[in-house]
């Protein structure tokens, strides 16, 4: 009878194992390990981020294992590399550029040495501003061995309401949660319940693993890994009268309500020593430039911001920079802030080369 084809019972059995294995096995974020990037096709020089997929042949994932093994940091490591690793937020990734025009691909192309090594700089830089996320990135970069750091960050990535909004910081809750008990860092991040770890909860990020793998044919053959648009909009510049908050935060600015512990723990405890940078913004020159600086930024909250940076870079012998005003003009920038053109880009590029002396170790 039907009911006892051979075929029917093992279709139920399939299905059963299928169901066994979706909702009681939890899903491995080590699944990412296996990638077909610098093996099939090349390492991606940024990580991957998208949100036009089919236009960037890109896309956001926040698995963090699948994110290194599909960038070119995870390829075999040349016996006399001298490697830097430059993290920060999407003006370090690159958005509207083109890789080999990003910072790291500028200091690149300035063949730099140290230590009698030729220095290799990779873009870890990822899109959204938070010291967390940051940090995130250079703690799972230990493994890759960096022999020094170059970290960028502006104000915007330093209040406690910012450290957890990155998705890629709440997509990966367990591991921030490790890192922050490893730190000692007052993060709290919700568990994710048991059917949100299995195979079944995670079916999207397992879909995205096999798109991040299928999207590298398209990118290996045209390079393109995001959405380059021709008519950009400028950042703004004029401003209306009292504009001049900054979050709900009040004068002066308040340091118990920025993550300068963040900051600190990757500065002083991170996998190599460390350059901070306070990456250079917009200056406004239009309407109402006496009351903020930008769109991010009142000139009252700014000025505390960096009073307190370089008073804590120097009390705690930080290696600093601060090129704040380094670029100052609209022209230098493309559609905010702090992203920056081509040729801005390769003048900050010289300005960091200029004061880069790693000590060897």
């Amino acid at each position: 009878m039907m009911r006892n084809s051979p075929v029917l019972r093992s279709l139920f059995k399939g299905l059963l194992l299928y169901l066994l294995v979706a909702l009681l096995l939890p899903f491995a974020p080590e699944m990412g390990h296996l990638s077909a990037y610098n093996l099939l096709f090349p390492g991606r020089p940024r990580f991957p981020f998208g949100e036009t997929p089919a236009l960037s042949y890109n896309l956001s994932l926040y698995n963090l294992p699948a994110m290194f093994a599909a960038h070119e940091i995870s390829q075999p490591r040349a016996a006399d590399e001298f490697r830097v690793i430059v993290i920060g937020d999407s003006s370090v990734w690159g958005t509207l550029l083109r890789p080999e025009e990003t910072l790291p691909g500028q200091l690149n192309r300035q063949g730099l040495a140290f230590c009698g090594k030729p220095a290799r700089f990779y873009n870890l830089g990822y899109p959204t501003i938070s010291l967390t996320k940051d940090l995130l990135l250079l703690d799972a970069a230990a493994h890759y061995q960096p022999d020094y750091v170059i970290w960028l960050v502006t104000l915007e990535a330093f209040p406690l309401d910012k450290q957890l909004a990155s998705p890629l910081v709440a997509g990966n809750s367990e591991v921030v949660r490790a890192m922050a008990a490893r730190y000692d860092l007052p993060l709290h991040l919700e568990t994710p319940g048991y059917w949100e770890r299995t195979l079944f909860g995670q079916r999207r990020d397992l879909a995205d693993l096999i798109r991040l793998q299928l999207y590298g044919v398209p990118w290996a053959a045209t390079g393109i890994d995001q959405a380059y648009m021709d008519d950009t909009a400028r950042p703004q510049v004029d401003f209306e009268d009292g504009q001049d908050a900054y979050y709900d935060l009040a004068r002066p600015l308040d340091e118990t309500a920025l993550a300068y512990d963040v900051l600190a723990a990757g500065m002083e405890r991170g996998p190599a020593p460390v350059l901070l940078v306070n990456e250079p913004m917009l200056i406004s020159d239009g309407q109402n430039r006496d009351t903020r600086y930008n769109f991010y930024y009142p000139r009252w909250a700014y000025d505390d911001y960096r009073a307190q940076l370089a008073g804590r870079a120097d009390r705690s012998g930080w290696d600093y920079l601060d090129l704040w005003d380094l670029l100052p003009g609209s022209e230098n920038y493309t559609n905010s802030a702090i992203h920056l053109t081509p040729a801005a880009q390769a003048d900050l590029a010289q300005a960091i080369a200029a004061q880069l002396s790693p000590a060897c170790r």
